[in-house]
């Protein structure tokens, strides 16, 4: 009867932690979540679309990540053998850090200030994450060279999906 209690109890405790299905997979982002800010390390705010527009015409995944998640910092090497395997695809780090200080020491810290990376100031619920129905870090998504959301959610770098989706997105 004890065991019984217990795995009930551990049971109903994962279950209320774990990911949440997304509703809907989307292909193409709303103006709204488009207008959603962001900061940079300089401390300037750029919105999402200022950032999906420096990217035009490249495939894009978006990582997004904190310092404090260790399953992000445990992806992060796989996120490099993506890059060396497909070296026409590009990165950005979007953090949901909870602190400037904290996100900027992560950079360091894991050795990814030189990439390109932002910060969602205005914490994890904002119009493009609630869009995009975050609800777990780290997650993957894959931007087509149009801008158009081509692989919608993934949890892995090494997601079959996302992998297949870079393969096609990248021959020619």
């Amino acid at each position: 009867m004890k065991q019984i209690f217990w795995f009930l109890t551990v049971l109903v405790c994962v279950s209320g932690y774990a990911q949440k299905p997304v509703t809907a997979v989307k292909k193409e982002f709303t103006s709204e979540a488009l207008n959603q800010k962001m900061m940079t390390l300089d401390g300037e705010k750029i919105t999402i679309a200022e950032v999906l527009k420096s990217h035009e015409g490249k495939v894009l995944i978006i990582d997004f990540w904190a310092s404090w998640c260790r399953d992000c910092i445990l992806a992060l090497p796989k996120t490099e053998e993506i890059k060396n395997r497909f070296p026409e695809v590009e990165f950005v780090y979007f953090s949901l850090d909870r602190t400037f200080d904290q996100w900027k020491k992560g950079l360091d810290k894991y050795e990814i200030a030189g990439q390109k990376n932002y910060w969602f100031d205005e914490g994890w619920k904002n119009n493009f994450n609630n869009y995009v129905e975050l609800n777990w870090v780290p997650r993957f998504m894959v931007i087509n060279q149009q801008g158009k959301i081509a692989d919608y959610y993934a949890i892995s770098p090494e997601d079959p999906e996302l992998l297949e989706t870079l393969r096609r997105l990248t021959t020619k």
